[in-house]
């Protein structure tokens, strides 16, 4: 076991199926809440916390906007000795998140009147790192990946 209670070198993956309705933001935070105390740095498991109501919330609001509520999101924790990843498959059209997020930082941060953007700033914010990929199956993963060793992005 190391220090974060994770048998050495073992990774743990868990994964729920949820509908595409922001009802269910609920049910994807009952299910992150249960790994508070898998060996995540308090802090850190706040910060992921965010990220992931913000990946689900832009899958259903954005991604998902035009399919059915019954279309599944699926998600996906991988809890390892050193970090963590989360993942967010979504069915909607492709994404250049590296293109608008880029940007968003041209054109400076969205103020109080914009629309959208926040959310993947933030992402960018609390992860190590951030990616979002056409899969083989058609649908789009949102990685969210966080070490555990790295200072808190958001609290430095």
């Amino acid at each position: 076991m190391n220090a974060a209670g994770i048998p050495s070198g073992e990774k743990q993956t868990f994964a729920p199926r949820v509908d595409t309705t922001l009802d269910a933001l609920g049910e994807v935070l009952t299910w992150f809440e249960s790994f508070r105390n898998a060996g995540i740095p308090g802090p850190i498991w706040l910060e992921c916390q965010l990220a992931l109501a913000e990946g689900f919330t832009n899958a259903v609001r954005h991604a998902h906007r035009a399919l059915p509520p019954s279309t599944p999101i699926d998600i996906e924790l991988v809890l390892m000795p050193q970090g963590l990843e989360l993942r967010i498959w979504d069915q909607g059209q492709e994404f250049d998140l590296e293109g608008f997020a880029q940007n968003l930082a041209a054109n400076r941060l969205p103020n109080a009147e914009s629309e959208g953007g926040r959310g993947i700033l933030l992402m960018k914010a609390l992860s190590t790192h951030l990616s979002y990929t056409r899969q083989a199956d058609g649908r789009n993963c949102l990685l969210i990946s966080r070490r555990f060793d790295d200072p808190a992005p958001v609290s430095q």
